[in-house]
């Protein structure tokens, strides 16, 4: 790969202190910035993270794009390169079936052949208010074929953002690259599942996209489990593990651990999830599921490994990190990436 791989940190602490939470990951030498949506709502995040650096990448790893509508995602994706000039990335995301009916009452069917075309109606809409061509969308699940220009908002230099696709699944990995700018690998993803599932699936997907030769961005968390004694690093390892048994929990997640033998895992951990039997999960997470997930040392080993692990696969990696040893801690390791 060409290009130097960037290194991004995550916020996920309170939106009052996203600002100076950005003043920091900006200090520590980070190239790039990404908020999910959990807690808060992930547009509303980017506001406050892009006050907090001019030179940051800023982007949402994930939005949930069923949550909302194609117009709707449009218009935030406009709307914030223009305030993010340029630096905004429009992460989507698809979550899965009970939370969009349940949690979001939200419709859910074929998600990628919907996820598809939800992209491509966000893209007919944008050429329509920044090239003046007739809004003319007519799919499956989406149509829009109204636009008028009361509602047709101004363009502006950066025009519209990158959109980068998350994905597990090979085949809504071969939507991100059909008709994305990225796509973004789950942190509960191995080497061996990037290099012998992902990539073949981005692969098919590029050879059917509008512009096989552009440039296109693979990224995506990785379990960093940093300590710099063995106390800080055991707090680091337990909840690295507590936070590997939930997702290896998920019935969309049993691929990954199938393509290694540990199909058996996940029907384990599921029924201790209906139990409600929480603390006992991590103990199914042993040191050899660790090791295929994480990257564990000190603050320099952490780095360089990091850089090892994905250099020619990847473009950006983004710590992931559900242990904080302290702020001190991440520029070490960003130095070490890049050294």
């Amino acid at each position: 790969m060409c290009r130097a791989v960037k290194i991004d940190s995550t916020l996920t602490k309170d939106i009052g202190d996203l600002r100076d939470d950005t003043r920091r990951i900006d200090r520590a030498g980070f190239d790039g910035v990404w908020v999910g949506e959990s807690k808060h709502d992930p547009f509303l995040q980017v506001l406050k993270v892009v006050e907090g650096s001019e030179r940051l990448t800023v982007g949402t790893a994930v939005a949930i794009a069923f949550a909302r509508t194609p117009m709707t995602l449009a218009h935030l994706g406009h709307d914030l390169a223009r305030y993010c000039e340029g630096r905004f990335v429009l992460g989507l995301g698809s979550q899965v079936k009970p939370h969009i009916e349940r949690r979001f009452s939200m419709p859910w069917s074929s998600p990628a052949a919907r996820m598809r075309e939800l992209v491509l109606a966000m893209r007919a809409i944008w050429a329509s208010w920044d090239e003046g061509t007739q809004l003319d969308f007519r799919g499956d699940f989406y149509t829009h074929t109204l636009m008028t220009p009361y509602f047709t908002p101004e363009a502006h230099p950066w025009g519209p953002p990158p959109v980068f696709l998350a994905g597990v699944g090979a085949r809504m990995t071969e939507v991100a690259g059909e008709v994305c700018d990225g796509f973004f690998f789950h942190p509960f993803t191995t080497l061996d599942y990037l290099r012998e599932v992902t990539v073949p699936a981005l692969a098919r997907g590029r050879a059917r996209s509008d512009d096989p030769a552009k440039g296109f961005d693979v990224c995506g968390p990785a379990f960093a489990v940093v300590g710099r004694d063995e106390d800080e690093l055991a707090r680091s390892v337990a909840a690295a593990k507590q936070q590997l048994a939930f997702y290896a929990s998920t019935p969309a997640y049993r691929a990954v651990l199938e393509h290694h033998g540990w199909g058996d895992l996940q029907p384990e951990l599921n029924e201790l999830t209906r139990q409600g039997r929480w603390s006992e999960m991590s103990a199914g997470i042993d040191d050899e599921v660790l090791r295929a997930f994480a990257v564990i040392g000190t603050p320099g080993e952490v780095g360089r490994g990091l850089r090892e692990k994905f250099e020619g696969i990847a473009t950006r990696v983004t710590v992931y990190s559900l242990h904080d040893p302290g702020a001190e801690v991440w520029p070490e390791l960003v130095d070490a990436f890049r050294s």
